[in-house]
């Protein structure tokens, strides 16, 4: 049997991730959530999951002792990064004061100005983007297959990407700005959005990857 294992450094809410996974897995997966880093590198594929601020996350990592083994993960396996598992791919982030990430994509992980104001409606935005909101396909993947181009996801952030490496941006998303909100490199295909909390769009998703 295939694994999937879901990394738990102590910051993310792992239940939901793992749930999505189990509800489109078929019998020829299992869906385990671990810290343990023997499992973690044993995995047939890698979900690294996160909320909140990524100066705490990349910190839990090194306390952990997670931060290599992810590292390591990220070149070995297909690896699929949510919300903050997009954010820590980058050089580094304005958040906590100013935050390195792992540079996997070079750019940086930056606040949404402010006022940020919508520029069909010129209504003021709240931030963090809280709700519901469309992705913009900007490459063929497949794990876009049976998703249609512009289909709504769920969004809760503060903080978005902002890389000029145009091979790697898979999907794009305005809020006020037009910023990144997919990269897909080699193995490794990472959202802004939370694809557990995203209905039929993001289980498809989820069970693209396991096909993937």
């Amino acid at each position: 049997m295939k694994k999937v294992v879901v990394i738990d450094y102590g910051m993310s809410n792992l239940r939901s991730v793992s749930k999505a996974l189990e509800h489109v897995a078929n019998d020829a997966w299992q869906v385990q959530v671990s810290r343990q880093a023997e499992e973690i590198l044993q995995a047939d594929k890698v979900v690294f999951p996160g909320q909140g601020a990524m100066g705490n996350c990349m910190q839990l990592l090194h306390e952990t002792h997670l931060y290599d083994v992810i590292k390591q993960a990220m070149v070995e396996k297909p690896f699929l990064g949510i919300c903050l598992g997009l954010q820590t791919l980058l050089t580094s982030s304005e958040e906590n004061g100013g935050t390195q990430g792992f540079n996997v994509i070079q750019g940086s992980v930056t606040h949404f100005p402010t006022p940020l104001v919508d520029s069909s409606t010129q209504e003021k935005l709240k931030i963090p983007q809280m709700g519901w909101n469309q992705v913009k396909q900007t490459q063929d993947h497949p794990l876009w297959q049976g998703i249609e181009d512009n289909s709504r996801f769920y969004f809760v952030h503060s903080y978005y990407v902002d890389t000029q490496d145009q091979a790697h941006i898979a999907g794009q998303t305005n809020y006020g700005i037009d910023y990144t909100s997919v990269i897909a490199k080699d193995n490794l295909f990472a959202v802004q959005f939370h694809p557990e909390k995203s209905q039929h769009a993001g289980l498809k998703l989820l069970e693209n990857f396991l096909t993937w």
